[in-house]
């Protein structure tokens, strides 16, 4: 296989794996039965005038299974940690006491569950869309390196062939994913 080839299969794969650790990503901030600190990747805390992650500038820990507890490094900061939760629009009101902030999840309804469950497909749809454009992109790049380098036919059809077989590789693994987390949104 020439060095051009070797590139374009590292290339893709590489983009396929960045994907499914966006995927992953996602999942951590969708809301399930329990309080996950994964939820608050996303809050972004104004600190001495700089964005700030809320797990850069508190200690955030899981208490009873339903309740996430974010004490602050520096008390001062209660106040724009509070703002930045409401901000963030998480489904959970914060609960300040003066030393940390509780946000209590209720358990999740019925309908709120097929809601989320319905959200985790779409991340997944999404995904697979990242990844079947990486494909593309593969397939692109072999029709340019098989004019380069004049590849008899039956090398570019095995070639196509490997990037299918990548390409269903990565598919399958959103679908496990989704499955999995799917069946999390669902269990009560």
């Amino acid at each position: 296989m020439s060095e051009a080839l070797d590139e374009m299969y590292l290339f893709g794969e590489e983009k396929m794996e960045k994907a499914i650790g966006q995927l992953k990503k996602d999942f951590a901030s969708v809301r399930t039965g329990r309080a996950n600190p994964g939820i608050l990747d996303k809050v972004i805390v104004e600190y001495y005038g700089a964005p700030t992650p809320i797990r850069q500038m508190a200690q955030v820990s899981v208490s009873e299974g339903t309740t996430l507890v974010i004490t602050p490094f520096d008390k001062s900061i209660m106040k724009e940690i509070e703002k930045a939760v409401i901000k963030a629009e998480i489904g959970v009101a914060p609960n300040n006491d003066g030393t940390c902030i509780r946000l209590n999840f209720p358990p999740l309804t019925e309908e709120r569950r097929r809601e989320t469950a319905k959200e985790v497909k779409k991340y997944g749809e999404d995904t697979k869309i990242a990844i079947r454009n990486v494909r593309r992109d593969m397939v692109d790049s072999l029709k340019k390196i098989e004019k380069e380098e004049n590849l008899p036919e039956d090398a570019v059809k095995d070639n196509q062939d490997q990037i299918q077989k990548l390409t269903d590789k990565y598919v399958g693994i959103v679908d496990s994913l989704v499955g999995d987390k799917e069946k999390e949104v669902m269990t009560v």
